[in-house]
């Protein structure tokens, strides 16, 4: 056996331990019985995967060495954070994966939303959405399930008010590694918005699982900014299931992150539903981001728009793997896919792979993929009306990158997005 089927042997099986031999600590400190059976069939579910190595079609450019090398900690208690006052949001906050009341806003009556450790019945969905039977990490999400937000719109229900959720990371003297876990459940005919933020110090390990389940004419707006340290590991799965007349639309924003990985899974299960993915992420220095997308078009007469744009700077490595899936019965889709990818610097690098699989034969479905720099001819004619050269380039790649974050509704979110590209 070669050195590299003996290195891919290793890794998937024999460092699992890092992770499994939490169980008994992670359990004998978060007892939450009624998520017993959830965790034991997770770690089932795990004993019997592999970690994705780079032969995997889906994982090819991105390698998860760095983290299954690493040994990690469960995380501590930290109780000395501090959070800027929520602006007209809805906000409830978890440290280290564990709920903190005392940084979270009051939650308004006749709202669903709360921590998995104190919800009852209502969050009967939980793990039914986000598929693990070939998905690893899913499947140790799942092995650690304690605690995490849960958001239930009751039918015909209209939030106003961003519901906006936190997970916050803080490390100590050693890596820790916590399984962030969201259920998002908008009933019938009812809208709301909800803001994932991940951010923390230090180097650590986020495994984040996002199940949304609309039912029929449901409608979502779903923001996630990803604004993790830049020592820290990313690795998410955000699984949504839409019902007939739905609408769902989602703004990715990533900025931090050593190595990230964020996929979206969209599947429409009920006719004339609509679902507009978009994303953006910046990278500079040795970051790594991958962006893996996949839209089920599993039904008929729905409509699916992506736009995902990446900047690139010094040594960066980005990654967008975009699948639509367009089944057999489901005549009359209207499907869009666009990556634009913005290189600054000679040595950044990307690697783009838009997919279509089309069984039906009566659709509309377009995917394109563009690479490039910054347009030598748009900076003369800018440093020639007294432009200076660098801030010529802050402009232009602002220009860029505003096509996405114009898309966010919330002002002070768009705000804040602006200044960190801007800067």
């Amino acid at each position: 056996m070669s050195a590299a089927n003996l290195w891919d042997r290793w890794r998937e099986t024999m460092d699992k331990t890092t992770f499994t031999n939490l169980f008994t600590p992670f359990d004998r400190d978060n007892a939450a019985p009624k998520y017993r059976a959830l965790r034991q069939s997770g770690r089932e579910r795990l004993g019997s995967l592999a970690w994705p190595t780079t032969r995997c079609e889906d994982w090819r450019f991105t390698s998860v060495a760095p983290i299954v090398e690493t040994t990690f900690a469960l995380p501590v208690k930290c109780d000395d954070l501090k959070l800027p006052a929520a602006t007209n949001t809805l906000r409830l906050v978890f440290v280290n994966g564990r709920f903190a009341k005392a940084l979270s806003a009051p939650i308004a009556a006749g709202l669903q939303v709360g921590s998995l450790a104190d919800a009852g019945a209502n969050v009967a969905l939980l793990a039914q959405i986000a598929a693990d039977k070939d998905n690893a990490f899913t499947a140790m999400n799942t092995s650690f399930l304690c605690d995490g937000a849960y958001v239930v719109i009751s039918d015909g229900q209209v939030v106003e008010q961003p519901i906006e959720i936190v997970y916050l990371s803080r490390s100590t003297d050693k890596p820790i590694v916590s399984h962030p876990r969201t259920l998002i459940v908008v009933g019938k005919n009812a809208q709301a918005t909800v803001v994932e933020r991940y951010q923390g110090d230090g180097a650590y390990f986020t495994n984040a699982v996002t199940e949304i389940s609309l039912a029929e004419g449901a409608v979502l707006d779903h923001v996630k900014l990803q604004q993790e340290s830049l020592q820290a590991y990313h690795i998410a799965n955000t699984q949504i299931v839409q019902g007939a007349r739905s609408t769902f639309t989602s703004h990715y924003l990533s900025l931090g992150g050593a190595l990230v990985r964020n996929e979206v899974r969209v599947r429409f299960d009920g006719e004339h539903a609509e679902s507009t993915v978009n994303g953006l992420y910046l990278a500079s220095g040795k970051q790594h981001m991958d962006n893996f997308t996949v839209i089920d078009h599993a039904q008929p007469n729905c409509a699916s728009h992506e736009l995902y744009k990446g900047i690139l700077d010094e040594r960066a490595h980005g990654v967008f793997n975009g699948k639509i899936f367009v089944r057999k019965d489901a005549q009359k889709t209207d499907a869009k896919q666009t990556n634009k990818v913005l290189l600054l610097s000679d040595d950044a690098t990307i690697n783009t792979k838009p997919q279509l699989e089309i069984f039906a034969d009566d659709v509309k479905c377009t995917h394109g993929a563009t690479i490039g720099q910054l347009d030598a001819t748009q900076l003369f004619y800018l440093q020639s009306r007294g432009i200076p050269l660098d801030a010529a380039r802050r402009l232009l790649t602002f220009a860029f990158a505003n096509d996405v974050v114009n898309r966010v509704k919330i002002e002070a979110i768009r705000a804040e997005l602006e200044e960190r590209i801007v800067r």
